[in-house]
């Protein structure tokens, strides 16, 4: 088995995520990639869901301050919408959908979510997007306070990937 990237096909067009749906955009992104490469695939999709603003950013996250936005303004716009909203009221997920299609269009699905609290203010440096605002209680720290370990051991795609790992070795086994 040899694993590839996107970065080995340079001339890979890209793929508008425009499903309303984690699940809908990596399957999307599954299946355009199956057939662009003729190889078994695996896409993803995440963000962040939260709770008391019905799953908002959800799809959005990368976007949720416009469509050039950076991390930044993405927090400084869930922190502003979040103003006054009290803590035990800011909980959220992070979530990671996982499509494994192949070229003939069979797929399965893979899931991993985090749950954790949004915080009022921005907390460590390390990870990217929303990791210095998304509180991990069970850690006591954001995921940006997190060393890369940590992160890896308890993120939302890791626990997609280790759900598609031991898929994968399952089928080995019984090859």
């Amino acid at each position: 088995m040899e694993l590839k990237s996107l970065l080995d096909y340079p001339d890979a067009p890209e793929v508008l995520e425009d499903g309303d749906t984690f699940y809908k955009n990596a399957l999307k992104k599954g299946r355009f990639f199956a057939n662009y490469t003729g190889e078994t695939v695996i896409a993803d999709d995440s963000g962040l869901e939260v709770d008391c603003l019905n799953g908002v950013p959800g799809v959005y996250s990368a976007r949720y301050a416009g469509p050039s936005a950076s991390d930044e303004d993405n927090i400084e716009k869930l922190l502003h919408v979040l103003d006054g909203v009290s803590p035990d009221q800011r909980t959220a997920a992070f979530r990671c959908v996982l499509v494994l299609c192949d070229p003939e269009g069979n797929h399965e699905t893979f899931e991993g979510i985090l749950k954790g609290v949004i915080t009022k203010e921005r907390r460590g440096s390390k990870g990217f997007g929303y990791d210095p605002v998304f509180f991990y209680p069970e850690c006591g720290k954001t995921v940006a306070e997190l060393s890369p370990e940590e992160k890896n051991r308890i993120s939302h795609r890791g626990q997609a990937f280790g759900i598609l790992k031991k898929r994968l070795q399952e089928q080995l086994v019984s090859r």
